[in-house]
């Protein structure tokens, strides 16, 4: 999931807090891994420092209201006491998915089937293209069925969030659920 891959930018390191769009070699980084899903020629994209602080502004409006759909449950406490407000961050996720108006394209290659895609509606810059690619994905995984299995990984250190994918889970990886238990482990042997 797209956004969930934008939010997942930031994350705990044994040195703290590592953000992977922290300057334009980071964010050509990330947007070439993730090429596809944004339109992007992965071999010939470079960002540019507007477009790493828009992404980053856009990413931040996006934790907003994933630390809003993960309530009661906590924030993540990478920066939940530095996000932007929820009207705020709703209005800039709204307005930058309308920024950039989307058709169906029926492609037909000669040697296979038709396959329908979606491309804007009218000639937009990269960086908006990219941006309404994120701010779509965070409304679709936002009303999609996902938004109720959406959590903070509650691990020592880990910030971030995950989408629950059976019963059980409780943390976003197995290394972090190892850790937690780790934790407490400790905790309980230090007690006696």
């Amino acid at each position: 999931m797209l956004a969930l891959d934008l939010v997942s930018t930031i994350r705990a390191s044994r040195t703290g807090l590592t953000d992977s769009l922290a300057d334009v070699t980071g964010m050509t980084e990330w947007g070439r891994a993730h090429a596809d899903p944004l339109g992007l020629d992965a071999t010939a994209f470079v960002a540019t420092e507007a477009l790493r602080n828009e992404v980053v502004e856009l990413r931040q409006a996006v934790r907003a209201l994933f630390a809003r759909a993960v309530s009661p449950g906590p924030p993540s406490g990478a920066d939940a006491h530095r996000l932007p407000g929820f009207a705020e961050s709703l209005d800039l996720v709204n307005a930058t998915a309308m920024a950039v108006p989307l058709a169906p394209r029926l492609d037909w290659p000669s040697d296979g089937l038709p396959v329908r895609t979606t491309v804007p509606a009218e000639p937009v810059s990269e960086s908006a293209r990219i941006r309404a690619a994120l701010a779509v994905s965070a409304i679709e995984l936002l009303t999609g069925p996902h938004r109720e299995q959406l959590r903070t990984c509650l691990a020592p250190r880990c910030v971030l969030y995950f989408v629950k994918e059976h019963a059980r889970q409780e943390w976003c990886s197995v290394a972090c659920g190892n850790r937690a238990r780790a934790a407490r482990h400790y905790r309980q042997h230090k007690a006696h």
